[in-house]
Formats: structure tokens, sequence, C-alpha cells
């Protein structure tokens, strides 16, 4: 751990960068989520360094965006039945497949759930779909997959999936510079969120 900043925007990170010059450190990778603001301060200070865009941050980043899907189908469906189970549905849609419990009937609760709307069930497989391309071995692969899953997310005309798959497309780079530089974030989350509750 070198440097821990509160907050999330770019002066959190001012008094890293400062110290970065003073050691004459020289970094070649980055690991980032997408944020605008993380990205162009990288990029500020660090022109010369590869963006790695980690997956955990990606599927995270379109979880949030299916919670909101879900919701907003979940407020049009006021005092219906189906309204109940989009309501009963909410933490199984970020789970994967192999980690719904079968003693709740979580799979079969998601599933009706999903039978509910083709929007929302074609959103949910898309998101299975988004984290499958990093478990490809060969750069090759994971970008044939990646570009098919940007293809088809705009071709369902949905307007989450779609605006998503820009979103894909314009960051597809670091994306897939995972396979030349396998850093990753992920594992921090853990310190970050040790730290709120220490905070707290």
């Amino acid at each position: 751990m070198l440097h821990v900043g509160e907050g999330k925007g770019a002066d959190a990170l001012e008094p890293f960068w400062g110290r970065l010059r003073a050691g004459g450190a020289k970094i070649e990778v980055v690991a980032t989520d997408l944020s605008p603001a993380c990205i162009g301060v990288v990029a500020r200070h660090l022109p010369e360094a590869t963006l790695v865009f980690d997956r955990f941050h990606v599927v995270k980043l379109y979880n949030e965006k299916l919670s909101q899907l879900r919701r907003e189908l979940y407020a049009q469906l006021k005092d219906t039945m189906a309204e109940s189970v989009l309501k009963g549905i909410r933490w199984l849609l970020l789970k994967r497949p192999e980690n719904l419990d079968p003693s709740r009937n979580a799979p079969e609760r998601l599933g009706e759930g999903l039978g509910l709307n083709e929007p929302l069930a074609t959103a949910y497989y898309l998101k299975e779909e988004l984290s499958e391309i990093r478990d490809q071995e060969e750069r090759e692969q994971a970008e044939a997959l990646l570009m098919d899953w940007i293809l088809y997310a705009e071709s369902t005309k949905i307007p989450m999936p779609v605006k998503f798959a820009k979103t894909v497309r314009l960051h597809a780079f670091g994306i897939l510079a995972w396979y030349d530089y396998p850093v990753s974030t992920g594992a921090l989350e853990g310190t970050n969120n040790k730290i709120k509750t220490t905070k707290r």
C-alpha cells in the first residue's frame, strides 16, 4: 500500500503523483475502473502507461445498470403479482448461476422473474456472457467474443445494453489489455471495504 486518498475524484491522487515524481518510479501499467476521472488523471500523469480495465469493475458497472433496469420494470408493475416476483429476484440477478442456492429455489425464482420480461432476461444473459470473456485462454478468442457481445447487445435495441455496448466498445482496448498485463484491482476492493468500515 503506497497511498490512500479521500474520495473517488482525481484530487484524491494528487499527493501520490508528487511522491511518484520524487521517487523517480517508472509505471508501465495501471489497473483501474471505467471512471472517466480516473482514466483522465492517469493519462495526464502517466501518458506512456498501459491502462487495464479490470473485469471486476466492468461486470460491477453492468450489474448496477441491470439493477436499475429491474427497478424501472418493478415501478411499472405496481400492485401486480409480477411486481412481487421482480422484487424477489433483486439479488438473484447479480449472482452467477452456479452460486444460486437450490435449497431456496433460487434458480426457479430467477427463471420465473426472467420469464416475466424479455428485455430483463436478455440483459441478464448478456451479463453472464460478459463475465465469460476473460475466461478465454487467448487474447484472440477474448477479442472475438467481446466484439460479438458488443454487436449482439447493440442488436437487442434495449436501451440499457445498447448504451453499455457503447461503453464497452470505447474501452475494449483496456479490457483486452489484461491479456498482456494480467493485473487486477479486485483484491483491493476488500481493502477498500475494510477502510470504509474502520472509518465508520
